[in-house]
């Protein structure tokens, strides 16, 4: 994945968001429709494009798509997403999603797969 790639994926806001949200681990369209506040066809749409780019991968899970970045980065991808952590707290809308996603995820079930996906990326 190239710089301008990388670039496109997020010079939009909702798309930053999402990559945003998604550097705590996977989650699922709904749970990300629920943080944002957005309609399910917005969000559907922002994650195809950064599918499709190879930014998230998808995996389905019964009745639920859970959408994660990709395990393995290359150093440019690395950097740029440790920037967008560092640079987020400074943003007010990052601060609320984080505080609407760690509400969320106390929220979850044990047998939720976004979070089945998570434990399981940790062992």
């Amino acid at each position: 994945m190239n710089l301008v790639r990388i670039h496109e994926c997020l010079c939009d806001r909702t798309r930053l968001r999402l990559v945003h949200l998604l550097l705590g681990g996977p989650l699922c369209v709904c749970h990300l429709q629920e943080v944002l506040g957005e309609p399910q066809v917005k969000i559907s749409r922002h994650l195809a494009y950064l599918r499709q780019r190879g930014l998230v991968s998808a995996e389905r899970c019964g009745q639920w798509m859970i959408y994660r970045l990709p395990e393995t980065r290359t150093p440019l991808l690395a950097a740029n997403l440790a920037c967008l952590q560092d640079c987020a707290h400074e943003e007010r809308v990052f601060r609320q999603d984080a505080s609407r996603l760690l509400k969320l995820r106390r929220k979850m079930g044990h047998d939720c797969p976004a979070r089945v996906r998570t434990a399981a990326l940790k062992h």
